[in-house]
């Protein structure tokens, strides 16, 4: 029986996840930052093999901590998903640094620390799956999302590197990239509206894509969750992994557009033809802004 650990499990795709695997007969940890936050996902799981850890991926110590004090008491982790993770839309110019380093902190910096505190391990024994959920914007950096992308954009190059410097060990590490997915990251980031005096128009135009989206069809955690499971499973793993039609096809069109075309599309002007645009690419149709 494989034992995983899935940071970030209280709510949407962690919470899923957990679940999932649990379903599938492995014994889950799934960490969380409070107990009190986890309820929800032991009452889920009522008869699965799943408990929670209580882990800050923030944090140095908190997580070599608990980690080593669940491996020292349960045994080494097999299966590692890292979810935790944050969102913040805003410019460049109007991204305070302190946001920028929080947001890098839990989404790239966090990422990392759960590596190390089972990489070791999983290299003693040649054997071993790391899987970090990152996001589309990890692959397509799109205007108003600068912190976010650019903590998306350095998990999928550690991702990359890990990789490569992992494979002679018989370790297994896979990217998982969603695109717009009904969660709580998105109304949490939404909560902290753009400037309405910004000379930017691109976090408007962001705000209107994700709203649009969840109004409209957007991918779920359980969908995700699967891919995670696919991706366990398969005779024939990938490294990267889009989640939801919306990913598909706005990382498809992105690859069909020079550099210099990708930002002239974003930063037309004209809303009426960005907006067909978008809807375009993403299959949201975006022909009005959410009241």
């Amino acid at each position: 029986m494989a034992r995983s650990l899935v940071t970030g499990a209280s709510t949407g795709i962690g919470f899923a996840t957990a679940l999932r695997l649990a379903s599938e007969g492995h014994e889950v940890h799934a960490s969380v930052r409070s107990l009190d936050s986890g309820q929800s996902l032991l009452e889920a799981s009522e008869g699965l093999d799943l408990s929670l850890v209580v882990m800050d991926v923030d944090d140095d110590d908190s997580v070599s901590g608990a980690l080593g004090t669940l491996q020292a008491d349960r045994g080494p982790i097999d299966v590692l998903v890292n979810n935790a993770g944050i969102a913040d839309g805003h410019s460049v110019e109007e991204t305070p640094l302190s946001d920028f380093q929080r947001v890098m902190n839990t989404n790239a910096w966090g990422t990392l620390r759960c590596i190390h505190a089972v990489l070791p391990s999983m290299r003693e024994r040649s054997a071993g799956h790391i899987l970090n959920v990152t996001s589309l914007a990890g692959r397509v950096a799109i205007s108003g999302q600068g912190a976010y992308a650019a903590s998306k954009f350095a998990a999928e190059a550690l991702t990359e590197v890990l990789a490569a410097e992992t494979k002679p060990f018989g370790i297994r590490v896979t990217l998982i990239e969603p695109g717009v997915i009904a969660t709580p990251i998105f109304a949490k980031a939404m909560s902290s509206p753009e400037n309405p005096d910004t000379p930017y128009i691109g976090g408007q135009r962001l705000g209107e894509l994700f709203m649009n989206s969840l109004a409209g069809t957007p991918g779920t955690p359980e969908m995700v969750a699967d891919t995670v499971w696919h991706a366990i499973t398969t005779d024939a793993p990938e490294l990267r992994y889009l989640v939801g039609g919306d990913a598909e096809r706005i990382a498809k069109r992105r690859s069909e557009l020079t550099d210099e075309e990708w930002i002239e599309r974003q930063s037309d002007p004209d809303d009426d033809r960005y907006r067909s645009w978008i809807s375009e690419v993403s299959g949201v149709q975006m022909n009005e802004p959410p009241s």
